[in-house]
């Protein structure tokens, strides 16, 4: 006997171990991905002929050439990252306007950031600005990588020229999970007015200011940010944990990141690594569910939010021995009577402080409202035991059992039709009615009536 109970505790041990691997592979995993994921920036370059004047005693285009230039160099040893060229406004002269004139000139590929700076020498301004164009055909310049954060840095002097709305397209480009919201650089005027819908719009009156304007851009997207989310016991302390975090992309409205809080050796919740420049709605798997809404990161920080997280335990058991076969599902809601969670008959399960509803799936159904649960409490909940129904039959029948209660008789189960099998039913303690008439019988006088009471814990025969 001692060998078997030592050969199950091995067994045991080795499941919880595979399980725990499992788990610390899975955060392993995920943390690794988000270490390698590979950044791809866009630049869309205005080339339409208002960039050919003059700005500080020097050609517009030609600036942002040799700026533009001037961050590849300082990008060309940056690991996973890769970069690509998008020009409009420079194959056709205006007028008269063409409105298709945006080219991908440089593609992604590692290492080709020589190949857009000479590129940048054999461009000249002249056409118009298909802005809109632009940004809706660089969804397929960002095809074919799984393990991507897609960027976007538009340079322009002006604004959209063919009717474009880009607006629009920004919107179903974050919303498609293709491209973060664009980064927008206005040299030479403020168009804030009408880009801020379309991005995060920086306005750049003078060379220096572009120029820091796009270092600050370069610094956001590839800064090191983390995130530590502390959920807050009754004493305002970090301590609560073991809860799954979703992220959900605000713009998007996509799930990026799943993490199962977890706090460190020091006691400490685990620090995240995740995408600053998106938005978040972070949903914890609480009972019932808590969302902290619109989490922006500070880049290049380690960053804190918080969320109020007191949690008590519900335990739900018979005032006496449990039948093992005797296990009813309890409904768990919210005092409007949201559905929650289902737990099941003597297991605690967590929820957060507060006033809930209770439905046992006993025969009949016990309802037990606004029961309250205190934050690191265990509110218990005791039963009566069940006690059985036992219904010997020969034959099939068509039969119902009632529950009575002042006389009045409420249905709560239906006998099995096509069995002619004898049937065990628990019922909660209290007086019942079966109602029944033989399959095969076809008048309805040949209806009876049993009334009967059920004993907690005691079975009740009736031979039909």
């Amino acid at each position: 006997m001692q060998i078997k109970h030592d050969t199950i505790l091995k067994s045991l041990y080795k499941y919880i171990f595979i399980l725990t691997l499992l788990i610390f592979s899975f955060h392993i995993s995920q943390a690794y991905a988000e270490e390698n994921r590979k950044t791809r920036i866009l630049f869309i370059l205005d080339a339409s002929k208002s960039m050919s004047a003059d700005w500080h005693g020097e050609e517009k285009f030609k600036i942002a050439s040799r700026v533009l230039s001037e961050v590849l160099d300082s990008l060309k040893y940056t690991d996973n990252l890769e970069v690509a060229l998008r020009v409009y406004g420079h194959q056709r002269n205006y007028p008269p306007q063409n409105c298709d004139d945006s080219k991908l000139e440089i593609a992604f590929a590692p290492n080709n950031f020589r190949r857009i700076k000479e590129r940048l020498k054999f461009i000249k301004p002249r056409g118009t600005s298909p802005i809109a164009l632009s940004l809706e055909r660089s969804i397929n310049d960002f095809s074919g990588c799984d393990n991507c954060r897609n960027i976007i840095i538009l340079i322009s002097d002006g604004i959209e020229e063919c009717g474009g709305d880009i607006c629009e397209i920004s919107s179903s480009l974050q919303k498609k999970g293709i491209a973060i919201k664009p980064f927008i650089i206005g040299i030479g005027r403020d168009n804030s007015n009408i880009f801020d819908c379309a991005g995060t719009y920086f306005n750049a009156p003078d060379v220096e200011s572009f120029q820091k304007t796009i270092n600050v851009i370069i610094t956001k997207v590839l800064s090191k940010t983390s995130l530590q989310v502390n959920l807050l016991d009754i004493n305002g302390k970090p301590t609560e944990s073991n809860i799954n975090m979703a992220f959900t992309d605000i713009a998007s409205g996509q799930v990026k990141y799943n993490f199962i809080h977890t706090l460190n050796e020091k006691g400490l919740p685990d620090t995240l690594v995740i995408d600053p420049l998106l938005e978040y709605n972070i949903t914890l798997s609480t009972n019932p569910e808590l969302i902290i809404n619109n989490v922006k990161l500070s880049e290049g920080r380690h960053n804190i939010v918080y969320a109020n997280c007191q949690r008590g335990k519900l335990l739900v058991e018979l005032n006496g021995n449990n039948p093992a076969d005797f296990n009813p599902a309890i409904i768990v809601k919210t005092p409007d009577n949201k559905t929650i969670n289902v737990q099941s008959l003597s297991d605690e399960s967590k929820y957060l402080s507060g006033n809930y509803n209770i439905e046992i799936l006993s025969l009949p159904v016990t309802t037990i409202n606004d029961v309250n649960i205190e934050a690191d409490k265990t509110t218990k909940i005791q039963i009566e035991n069940p006690g059985i129904l036992n219904i010997s039959k020969s034959i099939r029948i068509y039969g119902f059992i009632y529950h009575l209660t002042n006389n009045i008789q409420k249905r709560i189960f239906e006998i099995n039709e096509n069995s002619s099998r004898s049937e065990s039913i628990y019922l909660q303690p209290g007086n019942y009615r079966l109602v029944y008439r033989p399959l095969y019988s076809n008048q309805s006088v040949f209806t009876q009536t049993i009334d009967f009471e059920i004993i907690s814990s005691k079975t009740k025969k009736i031979n039909l």
